[in-house]
């Protein structure tokens, strides 16, 4: 049996920095670095980085790609839409993953999950892209039948199921959505994809979800970061390692 992981999505690192820095990206001040945050994760314990190359490029830049992929000593998992300039770039650059996200310019975050059953061709085409360069895919998906029984179809490795609905959920809403994600995360385990899920996930609502069955692995962004404000990126990673009954150990 594997042992459940943490993925670190530094996105709203690159957020703070694009926010006073975008249009002066390579002055001699400009913070705060994702590199240091990529080493800050990894020594708390992380056993991978996401980042999230959007077309828009409102924080992950090119150029980040580029150096965080070369950073990472763990895994890198790179979300990115699915598009051809893209979908280029991820195969240049042969991050560990990557998983293919659904992308809309007037969102604030990603939200919802691929529609993989509307677009199963082009998403198996680039899936098998993709694979030829070595790069193992993952679906982010609601936690549907259809959709799970889709990423199999489409020769996915793993989905990434969007626990987003329960976290913004109450009372017995919640409860029907975590049954949504139980039935989807054993679906998609007899199916032979790996189960991962991320979104909206905090410390606070992370204990249900762990009774997902095959759960492999949790990609948390927001959550951690915000924790970092009050306890410092390595304190945050450790805060969520524990949540998740993992030690937050250095790695050599």
């Amino acid at each position: 049996m594997n042992r459940l992981e943490l993925g670190v999505n530094i996105d709203h690192v690159a957020t703070l920095r694009q926010a006073r820095y975008a249009q002066m990206p390579g002055a001699h001040h400009v913070e705060p670095s994702l590199l240091e945050a990529v080493r800050a994760c990894e020594a708390a314990g992380a056993a991978g980085i996401t980042i999230h190359l959007r077309e828009d490029r409102r924080h992950i830049q090119d150029a980040d790609v580029k150096a965080i992929r070369a950073a990472v000593r763990t895994r890198l998992n790179l979300e990115i839409g699915n598009t051809e300039e893209i979908v280029a770039i991820a195969c240049a650059a042969r991050p560990d993953s990557v998983c293919l996200v659904p992308e809309h310019r007037e969102e604030i975050t990603t939200e919802g999950g691929l529609d993989v059953v509307g677009q199963e061709a082009a998403i198996a085409a680039s899936t098998a892209r993709l694979q030829r360069e070595g790069i193992r895919v993952s679906l982010f998906i609601d936690p549907e039948a259809a959709q799970v029984a889709a990423s199999a179809r489409v020769g996915a490795d793993m989905v990434e199921l969007h626990t987003g609905g329960y976290a913004n959920a109450q009372g017995a809403e919640r409860e029907a959505e975590l049954g949504r994600l139980l039935a989807a995360g054993a679906q998609a385990a007899g199916l032979g994809l790996q189960v991962n899920a991320g979104h909206g996930i905090t410390v606070g609502n992370l204990g249900p979800l762990l009774a997902i069955p095959a759960l492999q692995e949790l990609n948390i962004g927001h959550h951690i970061i915000s924790r970092a404000l009050v306890l410092g990126l390595q304190g945050a990673v450790a805060e969520m390692l524990e949540a998740m009954g993992l030690p937050a150990v250095a790695r050599s």
